[in-house]
């Protein structure tokens, strides 16, 4: 006997909103798998708000709104049984998230709750992380953000670290990350990862999954330092007109895609990684496991 049901995760970026509708299917004997139903991602730049105003606009709380509307009737449309919407780094830190969270609540129906950069790396690590993770390997996992970047070091498929830094493409576009933070990172991640031998990158985020994309490659294949390192200088010689008119980008990805190439390079780089894992997980995935599993 098989059941499926619907779950849906609401992930309230700094940089996109996106709501995943997912199959749970159980089936006795068997253990739980998830599948995609449908994803859709909406380009409300939150953290351009946050990040240099303190408060999300009058402007796009009106589009928030409209964007969790929409939601809810694709939800209601699907038959989801159940779901969580979840902000963070730009609502985490805009000054009028109550007002924004109660007119949400009000005029779309949707209960949205804030997560720390602790829980949102805890979230996005629940994944179906463990099945990449062999157990003899040493993995960085490192998801690039709009306003944030988690970190979280594995070793014998055991997190022994983890840490979010307010590092993220829409502050590194808006120039609000200083050298500082950089250092900070370099410092962690190499104080981390000294002990461990031929560290691999795991990386999550739309814009690593973009260049992966690009790459041609097949789902269980790493991407190379090289091929990283080639393709963020193939990018950088771009301008923002090129790379939406010649590679076909998205408007708000192609001028952010660059800047979170920097960051996983670096990563790389800081921890000797030689190549780089891109499965396809993310705080979207986490939430409908995290749901499933009680443990939000």
């Amino acid at each position: 006997m098989i059941t499926i049901r619907k779950y849906a995760a609401i992930d309230i970026g700094s940089n996109a909103m996106r709501l995943l509708v997912t199959n749970v299917v159980e089936e006795k004997g068997q253990p739980t798998h998830f599948s995609k139903s449908a994803l859709v991602r909406l380009p409300i730049r939150l953290g351009q708000d946050a990040f240099t105003m303190g408060e999300i606009s009058e402007e796009n709380i009106g589009r928030m709104v409209d964007a969790m509307k929409a939601y809810k009737l694709l939800m209601k449309i699907h038959k989801v049984e159940r779901y969580a919407a979840l902000a963070t780094s730009a609502m985490r830190e805009a000054e009028n998230r109550d007002d924004v969270i109660r007119i949400i609540q009000e005029q779309a129906d949707i209960k949205i709750d804030i997560i720390d950069g602790k829980t949102e790396a805890a979230i996005i690590a629940s994944t179906d992380l463990h099945h990449l993770l062999e157990t003899e390997q040493t993995y960085l996992y490192v998801d690039v953000g709009g306003g944030s970047t988690e970190f979280s070091l594995f070793s014998n498929a055991t997190m022994v670290a983890s840490k979010s830094f307010k590092i993220g493409t829409v502050r590194l576009l808006n120039e609000m990350v200083n050298d500082i933070v950089w250092e900070e990172i370099e410092k962690w991640i190499k104080t981390h990862t000294r002990d461990f031998h031929d560290v691999i990158l795991i990386g999550s985020g739309g814009n690593i999954n973009k260049l992966f994309k690009m790459s041609g490659k097949q789902q269980d294949k790493p991407l190379s330092y090289q091929y990283v390192t080639k393709r963020y200088n193939f990018l950088n010689s771009m301008t923002y007109e090129q790379r939406v008119s010649e590679l076909g980008l998205n408007p708000d990805r192609a001028d952010v895609i660059v800047l979170a190439t920097k960051i996983y390079l670096n990563a790389m780089k800081w921890s000797g990684a030689k190549k780089i894992f891109v499965p396809k997980i993310g705080l979207s995935d986490g939430i409908i496991k995290a749901m499933y599993y009680g443990k939000i």
